[in-house]
């Protein structure tokens, strides 16, 4: 078996997650970043991260997932300022699945990942943002060791699926 982690990652939270995925494999495996693959083709899994950017997925994450061949198996995650399983980080997940129509997603795995101070202190100005810049304060840390193991889970869990 072969599989490719790749990500896209603006602050390193999303490269540690996906490190931790690729550490969890067990058989051939390549980890790069998505601007970097050249050719998703021949891979049973691919695993795919991006960081949630305004509740969705960044463009150059959103142009790897649409131009993946037809029923590529592949499992996605994310890293985020939200608390797990919120709202936000859910509609991103939904965006991304709905762009690998094309493809077999097999699941999906979401942690939380430090925000750039810069950008909580923006969104602390707008009134319609403070709630989710308070919430955002406490990914502080994250990833951290328990969201690492986590994706080692998960990765475990994805390569599990391909044999059934």
């Amino acid at each position: 078996m072969k599989a490719l982690v790749t990500y896209f990652s603006e602050t390193g939270n999303t490269e540690k997650i996906a490190r931790a995925i690729y550490e969890a494999i067990h058989f051939e495996k390549e980890i790069k970043p998505v601007q970097d693959v050249q050719d998703a083709k021949g891979f049973d899994i691919i695993f795919c991260g991006f960081p949630v950017i305004a509740h969705s997925v960044p463009g150059k994450a959103a142009n790897f997932i649409k131009g993946l061949p037809d029923g590529q198996k592949i499992a996605l995650f994310s890293t985020h300022g939200s608390l797990r399983g919120g709202h936000l980080p859910k509609q991103a997940f939904e965006h991304a699945i709905g762009l690998a129509a094309k493809a077999k997603v097999l699941g999906h795995f979401g942690c939380r990942g430090q925000v750039k101070e810069k950008v909580i202190d923006e969104l602390m100005k707008k009134i319609e943002h403070q709630a989710w810049a308070e919430e955002a304060q406490g990914a502080a840390g994250h990833p951290d060791e328990h969201d690492l193991a986590d994706a080692g889970k998960f990765a475990a869990e994805m390569i599990a699926k391909l044999s059934r």
